[in-house]
């Protein structure tokens, strides 16, 4: 990975301070994106320890806004000239109805609005740095959601798991759509269930937890698939698939309706215009 430009999204605790951790030891120069300064100069600190990497960075911003999404894509692109890979990893799960600052559900909001966003933001850099991946973490509980396209924000009813399920499947939605308007301009987009490990999920909006702890990390065993799409030749020009240990499997049924994915991506752009 020398010489290659990593963003790794949501990478101050868990499968993303891991996911960042193990691209600059492969030599991959690194962008931490956080929300908390402090924790994020602690996090980028612990992986330059860690990987012996000094080309290890972050840029804050809070992902449940449009306004940050937006300044944090320009100034990556102020400082930097290439993209050569973007990991979609932040996310979270609230036990109760929250709004972003923009009025979207939080779990939408943060959850996909902002993979859809950012990523739409920084995909000219990242043709012009061709060959180049995206890779999106969804989860396994994809399988489990039922997507109301009348209801996308969880206004008539609201569970904190039911919506971060349905999050997880718009993600896989999302990255296949992707893939499919990718397709000739050698950009990759995949996504992956990271595995059932023990992170920070339910306390990921809890910005009280100031200081990065290397100890809540936990990740490392989840970052695994995160990285292989990240690096590995294996998956070099592989595109639209849904990965499970390291491995292309088959996702739901819902997650192959072209339709649904194709509406999906038109109320997400409606929704950041």
């Amino acid at each position: 990975m020398n010489g290659k430009v990593c963003i790794v999204t949501g990478a101050t605790s868990g499968i993303g301070a891991e996911t960042a951790k193990q691209l600059a030891q492969r030599g991959a120069t690194v962008i931490v994106v956080g929300r908390n300064a402090e924790k994020s100069a602690g996090a980028v600190a612990w992986i330059k320890q860690q990987s012996d990497n000094a080309a290890v960075d972050y840029l804050l911003a809070d992902l449940s806004s449009q306004q940050d999404i937006r300044a944090l894509a320009q100034r990556f692109k102020d400082k930097y000239a290439r993209l050569d890979v973007l990991v979609n990893n932040a996310g979270g799960l609230w036990r109760s109805r929250q709004e972003s600052v923009d009025g979207i559900e939080m779990t939408f909001a943060v959850n996909h609005l902002s993979y859809f966003l950012f990523t739409n933001l920084l995909l000219d850099t990242l043709i012009a740095s061709a060959p180049a991946r995206i890779v999106n973490v969804a989860s396994n509980l994809h399988q489990q959601a039922a997507l109301d396209f009348d209801d996308l924000q969880s206004t008539r009813h609201y569970s904190g798991w039911a919506a971060y399920n349905n999050s997880k499947l718009i993600n896989v939605l999302f990255t296949y759509e992707l893939a499919r308007r990718l397709s000739g301009v050698r950009v990759t987009a995949n996504a992956l269930h990271p595995g059932v490990i023990s992170t920070n999920l339910m306390t990921a909006n809890d910005s009280s937890r100031a200081r990065f702890d290397p100890a809540s990390t936990g990740g490392e065993h989840g970052a695994r698939t995160s990285v292989y799409l990240a690096s590995s030749p294996e998956v070099e020009g592989v595109t639209g698939k849904y990965f499970v240990a390291s491995k292309a499997v088959a996702s739901s049924p819902a997650s192959y309706d072209e339709a649904a994915a194709r509406r999906l991506w038109q109320v997400s752009a409606a929704m950041t215009v």
